[in-house]
């Protein structure tokens, strides 16, 4: 339990609006901004997407080009592109920022009930997103919404469609997905492949506690206005930094030092 804690902001998502949480970042600079604030309060990595001038979610890649170039001129953090985009888009369109080599994106690895929509994977689409991730040099971080897709990454790795040692998201409460409970996370934490690494994303009020469990049980953390709008029930949180600090905070009391992101990309096997 004494390596060092990998935190990231997801800062802007597909489905939050400005009307439900006025700060939220939605401009690459706006977004830029964000990550530099998250980058001082002890975020290793940022995990993005792309929005249009009106809000609206895109996998335009010359608006993901925006987002790194101006993240990059700000600070050192990772930045972890969306391949899942939003609910609707075709598997080209997310794809479309891969082609940037990023340092990192997200592969989801199964289809998922999402709210009042379904959020598509087809297992072919999924190998094609793997290949392309190998192909530009891109670290994916595998997103589990439900056990099976824990199971499927498993196949994988069997199979050699991917290469360890893997890194996994678990995103718990999404409704139509695994519950964001303790037992769920402890479930998916039990089948990692060896010499895995994990984080937590917890949504909404599983957030905190969820987190603060996977800093005692050695993984990393997730937290943003992608996942929770709140700081405390009721109460908007003010920036993503916010989030941030408040795990960089307990996590100085829990004896787990927090990850630059130089020290994030070599626990990830990242190379510039």
């Amino acid at each position: 339990m004494n390596s060092k804690l990998i935190i990231t902001a997801a800062l802007t998502g597909a489905e939050v609006t400005r009307e439900q949480q006025p700060a939220l970042p939605i401009t690459p600079d706006e977004i830029a901004d964000a990550a530099a604030e998250c980058a001082l309060k002890g975020a290793a990595i940022v995990h993005v997407h792309g929005r249009l001038a009106d809000g609206s979610s895109t996998q335009d890649k010359e608006i993901y080009r925006q987002i790194i170039e101006k993240t990059r001129e700000r600070c050192n953090v990772i930045v972890q592109v969306s391949t899942g985009g939003a609910v609707g888009m075709t598997p080209q369109e997310r794809l479309a920022p891969v082609t940037l080599r990023p340092e990192m994106a997200t592969l989801s690895m199964g289809t998922v009930n999402f709210g009042g929509d379904v959020f598509m994977n087809h297992p072919a689409d999924m190998e094609v997103f793997a290949a392309a991730m190998t192909e530009y040099g891109v670290k994916p971080e595998f997103e589990i919404f439900d056990s099976g897709m824990l199971t499927t990454t498993l196949r994988w790795l069997k199979k050699g469609i991917v290469q360890g040692p893997l890194h996994f998201d678990f995103v718990l409460g999404i409704p139509g997905g695994m519950a964001g409970t303790p037992e769920a996370l402890m479930y998916l934490r039990s089948q990692l492949p060896p010499d895995s690494s994990w984080t937590v994303a917890g949504i909404g009020a599983a957030q905190l506690p969820l987190a603060t469990l996977a800093m005692v049980l050695g993984g990393h953390v997730r937290v943003g206005f992608e996942d929770n709008i709140y700081f405390r029930k009721g109460e908007l949180a003010r920036s993503n930094a916010q989030l941030v600090e408040r795990i960089a905070l307990i996590a100085q009391q829990l004896d787990r030092p927090v990850a630059t992101p130089d020290e994030a990309r070599a626990m990830l096997g990242i190379k510039r």
